[in-house]
């Protein structure tokens, strides 16, 4: 169980309590996934447009899991921490994966907007993942665990946003992992 015992911000220690870090991660997680829902209708490649669909519907999956944590600590001060799924490739998948797309047709010219819609989704998916870091590295053990899990989907959702950004560079096609069998990692 998790309870939330670290002194809050306004103890001038800059640690968050439970109930803070909660609400500070929802915050996180609705940037990400309403960048990636306008993303989705901004894109005209459809495979780009499935990319940010699945991030998409991974964030607002975070979302819902924080706020039903939330509302659990709401009602008695302390909370338990269910796992955590990803409907993600594992961080070696995607580093495999990009391998074997690596000697794929000639460079073709990217279109900007899809790879500055990317580069924004890499800042904040690097703003979220450092506050995830900051509070596995902060709060008291006993609540590091769900954030821990947070900061390793963190880490594969900068993976897979630095794979299409690549594979827009060097390829001008999207990675789309989304057309690889997820079972094989």
């Amino acid at each position: 169980m998790l309870t939330g015992g670290v002194a809050g911000a306004a103890s001038g220690s800059g640690r968050m309590d439970l109930k803070e870090a909660l609400t500070t991660a929802i915050h996180y997680e609705h940037q990400v996934r309403d960048h990636y829902l306008k993303a989705r209708e901004q894109v005209l490649n459809p495979q780009g447009k499935r990319v940010f669909d699945t991030l998409a519907r991974e964030e607002q999956g975070h979302v819902e899991y924080l706020e039903s944590r939330l509302a659990e600590w709401s009602r008695g001060g302390k909370i338990s921490s269910p796992e955590l799924a990803t409907e993600l490739p594992p961080l070696e998948w995607v580093a495999e994966a990009r391998r074997k797309v690596s000697g794929g047709p000639d460079r073709t010219v990217a279109v900007q907007e899809e790879l500055e819609l990317l580069k924004v989704a890499l800042e904040l998916e690097r703003q979220t993942s450092s506050f995830y870091r900051k509070l596995v590295d902060t709060l008291p053990e006993a609540d590091r665990g769900m954030f821990a899990r947070f900061l390793e989907i963190e880490a594969g959702h900068l993976a897979i946003v630095q794979a299409e950004i690549d594979s827009l560079n060097g390829m001008g096609t999207w990675f789309d992992f989304m057309e690889f069998s997820l079972e094989a990692g």
